[in-house]
């Protein structure tokens, strides 16, 4: 079966245009049924059309050309997968911002592209990986802060207040009403009947 080269462009919304991607395109001569289009988010690969181009479309042999590594995903690590997905699959990436990728090898020189998908393999995982260590560093940081802060995380804890034993006592009794009782405990509903049955 002859292998076939197709063009995938993504824009993050539906406002945006995908005119310059696509004239890209069309100047290395991919015709409009080529062209795999997406107006979605890069945060995830959960797309309509890169789906399927990547399940029902792309075999092996097969070349794929996109304008940048982030019409893929904005996701280091999914880049990084994507890549390894194409790379054992036998589909071969065109990057046209990585001119690199671009090359028309003659027979036998195809170890370039090999060595330079590794290589953007590599990189594109360590960024990854950094990228994670720092958001978790930063949100250890932000916890560090605002303890030092004396904030509470979550929920501030239930007290009671000075007067709940004689209020509860005379609301128990009927003396006086729940929205009086709330009133000198100033406390809210829930609060109220939280302590309620914590005290009962």
């Amino acid at each position: 079966m002859d292998s076939r080269t197709y063009f995938y462009a993504r824009v993050s919304s539906k406002d945006q245009n995908l005119d310059r991607q696509i004239s890209a395109f069309k100047s290395l001569g991919a015709t409009e049924r080529d062209i795999i289009t997406d107006k979605e988010s890069g945060k995830n690969l959960d797309r309509s059309g890169y789906q399927a181009l990547k399940n029902a479309m792309l075999r092996r042999g097969d070349t794929l050309v996109i304008k940048s590594l982030d019409r893929l995903s904005r996701n280091k690590a999914d880049i990084k997968n994507e890549l390894q997905y194409f790379k054992d699959n036998g589909i071969r990436l065109k990057v046209i911002d990585l001119p690199t990728t671009m090359m028309n090898l003659p027979e036998g020189q195809e170890w370039v592209f090999e060595m330079v998908n590794n290589i953007l393999i590599e990189v594109l995982g360590t960024i990854a990986e950094q990228e994670r260590e720092t958001i978790k560093k930063r949100q250890a940081e932000g916890i560090e802060a605002a303890k030092q802060k004396g904030k509470k995380l979550g929920r501030p804890a239930l007290t009671f207040p000075e007067n709940w034993s004689e209020v509860y006592a005379s609301w128990k009794a009927g003396e006086i009403t729940a929205k009086t009782a709330m009133e000198m405990t100033e406390t809210k509903r829930t609060s109220f009947y939280k302590l309620v049955s914590m005290t009962e």
